[in-house]
């Protein structure tokens, strides 16, 4: 038995953005594309239908997408309420990053990227399960269980020589004190 087609909601900044993009992600044909032009739109489909993954865009107009994702994550009338999420973005900077990782924001792709490179993104975390959907809810940005890293200790440098092979050995003959006349 084959399994079912996964859904990719995708909204962009604009509908040229959007279609160009629903057009590379639906030549896999294990991908079902629904696109959205306004996030009403995208929360009443959400409401009634599992998404698999979000292709969100931080550069339209409206809500910024962190906001957006925070609200899809604390809305507990959605069938998908755990989905993971791809962001869009011309630029990244510090608090944008903060906001996107507090958000829930699985992956952020600086734009302009080609398609194909967003297709394999989402292929790649569709292949992989997502952290939020094992845990069974969102559980903030320490959600990947880090290991904890043992802090540098400074390596003691060595100040005899008595391992040191010389490089080129010194052919002078020896002089022994006392024995210069």
């Amino acid at each position: 038995m084959t399994e079912p087609a996964k859904v990719i909601a995708i909204i962009a900044a604009n509908p040229a953005l959007s279609s160009l993009l629903a057009m590379v992600v639906a030549g896999d044909s294990r991908l079902k594309v629904r696109v959205f032009d306004s996030e009403i739109d995208l929360i009443a489909y959400m409401r009634l239908a599992p998404v698999d993954m979000l292709v969100c865009d931080f550069d339209r107009e409206g809500r910024p997408a962190y906001e957006m994702v925070e609200g899809i994550r604390l809305n507990g009338a959605l069938v998908s309420q755990d989905v993971p999420v791809i962001a869009l973005t011309r630029s990244i900077t510090p608090p944008m990053r903060h906001q996107a990782i507090s958000a829930g924001i699985d992956e952020v792709i600086i734009k302009p990227m080609s398609p194909r490179h967003l297709l394999q993104r989402i292929q790649a975390r569709l292949r992989t399960r997502s952290v939020v959907g094992v845990l069974g809810g969102y559980r903030g940005p320490d959600r990947r269980n880090r290991t904890a890293v043992p802090t540098p200790q400074p390596v003691p440098t060595r100040r005899s020589t008595d391992n040191v092979v010389p490089l080129f050995p010194d052919r002078r003959k020896p002089r022994h004190p006392g024995l210069d006349a």
